[in-house]
């Protein structure tokens, strides 16, 4: 579905003005990201402002629904900013409530020691990370997921250069979106935003 500027600006009501802002211009962009892309995505994984129906998810806050391979960015009433992302591979997946404590662009990045004992053929070779830039696994930008400790999860809402990925289960836990539509999530996530990962096969 799709909604004018005044309804956006309708919805986005007592968003901060930052992040209003950045709401009409990027939704009116929407066809040019999808032109961007060097994989055409289907529709349904374009930004786009839907009714998500949840008038208990607070404005601001970040739901990832992963049985439907979507990323909501509460605004008012139950509207939202809808991304298609891609999530953590069976066994991998960790559902739960988190905080973004960090933003980065283009993020420097190192794998986890868990993921070079899994494959050390693939990562050990980044066991020092690897700079940011766009052959970096976290792509354009990445959200940093802290626990409620102030402990960082290691889970990141962050891009990818594959964006054929988007739509699957294939990561290593985190949520990605392609780098263009993480650079638009990028700017109308505040520090501190409540980030809900849901459990697989839970419905949300």
């Amino acid at each position: 579905m799709r909604f004018s500027k005044a309804q956006v600006a309708h919805h986005t009501g007592s968003i901060t003005r930052r992040f209003f802002v950045g709401g009409v211009g990027a939704i009116a962009a929407v066809p040019q990201m999808a032109l961007a892309h060097k994989v055409q995505l289907p529709d349904r994984f374009l930004p786009q402002l839907v009714n998500s129906g949840r008038r208990d998810w607070v404005a601001g806050s970040v739901h990832v629904v992963p049985d439907d391979f979507f990323l909501y960015l509460m605004l008012q009433d139950g509207m939202a900013i809808r991304y298609g992302v891609g999530v953590g591979r069976k066994g991998l997946y960790e559902p739960g409530t988190f905080t973004v404590a960090r933003k980065a662009k283009w993020p420097w990045w190192r794998p986890t020691n868990a993921m070079i004992r899994r494959e050390p053929h693939k990562y050990a070779r980044y066991k020092d990370g690897l700079k940011g830039g766009p052959n970096n696994p976290l792509g354009a930008r990445a959200l940093y997921l802290y626990d409620d400790a102030g402990r960082d999860t290691y889970l990141r809402i962050h891009g990818t250069n594959e964006p054929h990925t988007i739509g699957s289960a294939v990561s290593n836990g985190c949520a990605r979106l392609t780098n263009e539509h993480v650079k638009d999530l990028y700017e109308r996530v505040e520090i501190d935003a409540r980030v809900h990962l849901y459990p697989k096969g839970s419905g949300a």
